[in-house]
């Protein structure tokens, strides 16, 4: 590859990328850079647009298209991968994103709350179909957590922001959201207590306890002296957790005894 070549190279991805602060190349006529400069604009906007319908909604057209064009013209992607790019994006808006005034306060929560679907959505993993009891006793066996889970905690209530519901101050306390797959492929989304949250890490921290010890762990944490109000509550929770698929059952091996 001649050095000519890679500089005409490099030139046509700058100008396609931002066209106002880099010259074309040379001998390449203008129309046809015109035409792929939009055939790209077109293929990541529409792109982006799809992965972060909400966010997409809450903007102008016009500011939609300079935020776009801005993550085009200043964020050099590491994939390839089209598929990688919302990620990309969501990388982008916490970092590097120099907001405007009329960008909303919660944009790059919001964003990441979006992307969060793309990632569990093209996840490879799957729920198994067999190696545990999906009958078992959740609180005298081990509970198995579902590879198709993420826990996490926003400081704005990204879940329920709309065109109707934009706040201009973040919570007082975070929210918790559990974001999952079920078994039929549909991403779903649960807003959790802490006490929950920390149960599901206690569950993916020490997987061969049974249910009933994380619980009386949690208790201790929570300050109960008598533990049997959160095992109960925390028995209740559990089986909610095995209807939606985050725990398919109880694991086979024999639980751990502390």
């Amino acid at each position: 590859m001649s050095e000519d070549f890679r500089t005409v190279q490099r030139r046509f991805a700058a100008w396609i990328r931002d066209p106002e602060s880099n010259p074309p190349p040379e001998n390449i006529e203008s129309r046809r850079m015109e035409i792929y400069r939009r055939l790209f604009y077109n293929n990541l906007e529409g792109f982006l647009r799809n992965g972060f319908p909400v966010l997409y909604s809450l903007l102008s057209a016009e500011r939609w298209q300079r935020l776009v064009r801005a993550f085009m013209a200043g964020h050099a992607a590491q994939s390839p991968y089209f598929v990688e790019i919302p990620g990309e994006f969501v990388q982008w808006l916490a970092t590097d994103h120099e907001p405007e005034p009329e960008d909303p306060p919660f944009m790059a929560e919001l964003a990441h709350y979006e992307y969060m679907e793309v990632v569990l959505t093209t996840s490879t993993d799957e729920i198994p179909a067999t190696g545990y009891n999906p009958e078992g006793d959740l609180l005298a066996a081990a509970p198995m957590v579902s590879p198709l889970i993420c826990v996490l905690a926003y400081a704005w209530p990204v879940h329920r922001i709309s065109a109707e519901f934009q706040p201009s101050e973040p919570l007082e306390q975070p929210v918790w959201l559990l974001i999952y797959r079920n078994r039929a492929d549909r991403v779903r989304f649960m807003e959790i207590n802490a006490p929950t949250a920390r149960l599901l890490e206690l569950l993916e921290q020490s997987p061969l306890l049974p249910g009933r010890l994380h619980l009386e762990q949690l208790a201790r944490e929570l300050g109960y002296s008598d533990p049997a109000e959160v095992v109960r509550f925390g028995a209740d929770m559990l089986e909610q957790l095995r209807q939606r698929d985050i725990i398919p059952g109880t694991r086979l091996e024999d639980v751990e005894k502390l």
